[in-house]
């Protein structure tokens, strides 16, 4: 009998991890053809289509680099993710640090309001922020994103932080006050460098969302000099749609410093989440 069990039991375990990994090769596949994709010319695009490139044409990342100016709208790009990043990261974890460590009256409701701001589509806001941006002559600047970035982000990132801060035992909190550590003592020698796995996780989140956006740009933006990568890529496919190689060229450049950047924080991005929503 027991026998029996084990064999099944292997059976299982080998059927379980055959589809993740079939799972996982359909998943990858994709970005695996648009990276081959982009050493190709458009001859040996149209007839290895699936197959590895005859002539590996490097000039490919060069010539979409220049003609695209992908090193402005990198910058760009940069800038406004950094900086919705720094703003989302100063509001949530004061905010989470109050709604988590404090009773006051209202609490549970300006919790909610919180979290129904996670429900809210947000290109059903384009409209309306585009009045908001045009009337106080926000449009054409960093300001035009770095705003709508940090208050979509925002809902999200209190509840992650809230749920992780309210992990924190109180007794660590009564032992700083018992040594004369003030509130804002307890919040950043204390609190802030226990809940760095929660804070990663949202620096992640927050960052990928504001790197990969495109609908903000496309409206908010419309000078050259201020075009974010996800805009300038788009202009640049729409001018050069008849040379594949070029344009897979330049989106394999965008898409490769995300990839870099969540292989490397995926360890704190999971153990982020799983801390927050188990103990919170």
């Amino acid at each position: 009998m027991s026998s029996t069990m084990l064999s099944i039991r292997k059976i299982r375990s080998s059927i379980f991890w055959a589809i993740l990994i079939g799972y996982g090769i359909v998943t990858i596949y994709p970005f695996f053809w648009l990276i081959i994709s982009a050493f190709k010319t458009n001859e040996d695009f149209y007839s290895r289509p699936f197959g590895l490139p005859m002539n590996w044409q490097w000039e490919n990342f060069t010539r979409a680099w220049e003609s695209a100016k992908l090193g402005t709208a990198f910058m760009n790009s940069l800038i406004v993710s950094l900086g919705s990043l720094a703003v989302t990261l100063f509001i949530a974890a004061l905010a989470s640090f109050v709604l988590a460590r404090f009773q006051f009256r209202m609490k549970g409701m300006i919790m909610a309001f919180f979290v129904v701001g996670m429900l809210i589509p947000i290109h059903s806001t384009l409209v309306p922020l585009f009045i908001l941006m045009k009337q106080i002559k926000l449009l054409n600047t960093y300001w035009a994103l770095i705003l709508p970035y940090t208050a979509f982000a925002l809902p999200t990132a209190i509840f992650v932080l809230s749920a992780y801060l309210m992990s924190i035992p109180k007794d660590i909190e009564e032992a700083s006050f018992i040594d004369g550590t003030g509130v804002w003592g307890l919040f950043l020698k204390v609190i802030l460098p226990m809940s760095l796995p929660a804070l990663s996780t949202v620096t992640i989140l927050s960052f990928l969302h504001s790197w990969n956006d495109f609908s903000f740009a496309l409206v908010f933006i419309s000078k050259t000099s201020l075009k974010t990568l996800p805009l300038g890529i788009a202009n640049f496919a729409d001018g050069y749609q008849t040379d594949y190689g070029l344009t897979l060229a330049g989106m394999t450049i965008s898409v490769i410093p995300t990839v870099i950047m969540y292989l490397i924080f995926q360890e704190q991005v999971m153990k982020g989440m799983t801390a927050g929503a188990v103990k919170g």
